[in-house]
C-alpha cells in the first residue's frame, strides 16, 4: 500500500493487459471528435467569429452574456462532475453514460444552427456553448476513466499521450475543413453562403456531425466497465453525502492525492491561459495579422501533440510527476522570454515551444489522477479532477486582467500567466510522486 490508498479500498486498478491497438485509437477517436466542440465551436470559429460579432450586440456585450452564461455551466460542472463520476462507478455504466453525454453535446452543438444574427438570439447561443461545456465535461469523466480499463501501469502514460494527440490533430482536421470548405469561399459547399449567418450556422451541423461520428467507435471497441457488487447503488443527494465522506478519508489516508488535486487545478488553469490568450497576446503584442494566427493555431497543435505523444514514453519511464516538473519549468522559461523579447521571430519560436509543454503537462496531469484512482473509484476521482479544476478557473484570467490593468499594456498579461504556471509548479514539487512500473519491472 501507498500513501494514496486507503485501506477502505484497494489500490489503482487497471487492466492487466493493454488494450488492443483497436481499443486505443476507439478511445482516441472520442478526443478527435470532442476538438469539434473545443476547438470549432468555442475557441476558434463559432464564438470566437460570430457570437461575439456585431450581429449580437457587439463584442462588449456579446462577451459580457458569454462569460456570465460559461461561469454558470462552470458552476455546474463543479457541482455535478464528482457526483455524476461516483453514481457512474457504482452503477458500472461507464460507457452508457459516457454515449448518453456525449450526444447532449452533438445535440447542445447542433441546435446552434438555430442561433440568428440577431442580439435577441445572443442568450440562446449562449447557453446551448454553456450547457455544452457542462455534458462534455461530465462525458469526460467517463472516457477519462475508461483510460484504467484499456491501460496498465507501463502503458498508461503512452495510451494518455497518444489520446491527447489525438485531440490536437482532430481540431486541426476539423478547423481546416471549416475553414476552406466553409469559411473562406464566398460559397462553400453546398452553396452555402453568409447570408443569414448561415456560413457559421451551418459550422455547427458540422460540428454535431463530426463528434456523433468519432465517438461511435468506442461504443463498440470497449466493453462496459464492470460494476463492483460491494458497492450499492446510491441515490443522487445521498451520492453528496458520500463524496464527502471520500474528501475526508482523503485528507486522513492519502492528502497528497488532496495536494495534487489542488496543484493540477492552479497549473492546468495556467496551461488553458496560454490557449486562451495566445492569440490575442500575438496580435496585440507581436504584430500577427489574422492569417499569420491562423497559420500559429495549426503549427501549435501539431507541435503539442508531438509533445503529448513523445511525453507519454518519459510519463512510463520517469513517472509523470517528472513529465510535468519539465514542462511546467519548461513553459515558465519560455513565457519568461516572451515577456522580455520583441517581434515574430521570437513569438515563433517561444509559443511554439510553449505549445510543445502543454501537450505533456496536460496528458501526464490525467495519468497521474489514473495511477491513484482506487478500484471501483476512477469515476469519483476524475470528478473530482474536474470539478477542482474548475474551483480555481478564474486564476489566470484575473492576473492576466490584473496586470495588464497594473501596468498599462498587454505584455504584462504574459507575466501574470507565468506567475500562475510558476506558482502551480511550486504547490507541486512537494507531492509525492505516484507508484509507477516501467516495461522493464512488470
Amino acid at each position: 500500500m501507498t500513501e494514496f490508498t486507503s485501506a477502505a479500498v484497494p489500490p489503482a486498478s487497471m487492466a492487466r493487459t493493454p488494450g488492443t491497438r483497436w481499443q486505443i485509437v476507439a478511445w482516441s477517436a472520442w478526443d478527435w471528435g470532442g476538438a469539434a466542440f473545443n476547438s470549432v465551436m468555442t475557441t476558434f470559429i463559432f464564438t470566437a467569429l460570430y457570437l461575439t460579432g456585431d450581429a449580437f450586440g457587439g463584442a462588449n456585450h456579446a462577451s459580457a452574456v458569454l462569460g456570465l452564461t460559461t461561469a454558470l455551466g462552470g458552476v455546474a460542472i463543479a457541482l455535478l462532475a464528482p457526483v455524476t463520476g461516483q453514481r457512474t462507478d457504482h452503477s458500472g455504466r461507464r460507457k452508457l453514460w459516457l454515449g448518453v453525454n456525449t450526444l447532449i453535446v452533438a445535440l447542445l452543438t447542433g441546435a446552434c444552427f438555430f442561433v440568428q444574427p440577431h442580439e435577441s438570439y445572443l442568450l440562446l447561443g449562449c447557453l446551448l456553448i454553456a450547457a455544452g461545456h457542462v455534458f462534455f465535461e461530465i462525458a469526460g469523466v467517463n472516457y477519462n476513466a475508461m483510460l484504467l480499463q484499456i491501460s496498465t501501469r507501463s502503458s498508461i502514460g503512452k495510451i494518455s499521450g497518444f489520446g491527447w494527440a489525438a485531440g490536437y490533430l482532430g481540431g486541426i482536421v476539423a478547423l481546416l475543413l471549416v475553414y476552406f470548405g466553409l469559411i473562406k469561399p464566398d460559397v462553400g459547399v453546398f452553396g452555402i453562403t453568409s447570408a443569414d449567418g448561415m456560413t457559421y450556422r451551418a459550422v455547427a451541423v458540422f460540428s454535431a456531425l463530426w463528434i456523433i461520428i468519432f465517438a461511435i467507435p468506442v461504443m463498440f471497441a470497449i466493453p462496459e466497465s464492470p460494476r463492483n457488487p460491494n458497492m450499492p447503488r446510491i441515490g443522487f443527494f445521498q451520492a453528496y453525502r458520500e463524496l464527502w465522506h471520500t474528501i475526508q478519508r482523503l485528507a486522513r489516508t492519502s492528502r497528497h492525492t488532496l495536494f495534487f488535486l489542488v496543484a493540477s487545478a492552479v497549473f492546468r488553469d495556467g496551461l488553458a491561459a496560454v490557449f486562451t490568450f495566445g492569440a490575442v497576446i500575438a496580435v496585440g503584442s507581436f504584430g500577427f495579422k489574422t492569417g499569420d494566427v491562423l497559420i500559429f493555431a495549426i503549427a501549435g497543435n501539431v507541435v503539442a501533440a508531438v509533445g503529448a505523444m513523445s511525453a507519454g514514453f518519459l510519463d512510463d519511464k520517469f513517472g509523470p510527476k517528472a513529465v510535468i516538473v519539465t514542462s511546467l519549468a519548461g513553459l515558465v522559461v519560455c513565457g519568461g522570454a516572451l515577456f522580455f523579447l520583441h517581434g515574430k521571430g521570437a513569438f515563433w519560436i517561444f509559443g511554439l515551444m510553449l505549445t510543445l509543454f502543454v501537450g505533456p503537462a496536460q496528458s501526464s496531469a490525467r495519468t497521474f489522477i489514473g495511477r491513484l484512482a482506487p478500484a471501483g473509484q476512477e469515476g469519483e476521482l476524475f470528478g473530482l479532477y474536474a470539478t477542482t479544476g474548475r474551483a480555481v478557473s478564474f486564476l489566470a484570467p484575473a492576473m492576466f486582467y490584473l496586470f495588464i490593468t497594473m501596468f498599462g499594456t498587454q505584455r504584462w498579461g504574459i507575466l501574470g500567466i507565468v506567475l500562475v504556471l510558476a506558482l502551480g509548479l511550486a504547490l507541486l514539487l512537494p507531492v509525492h510522486r505516484p507508484e509507477f512500473h516501467t516495461a522493464a519491472k512488470r
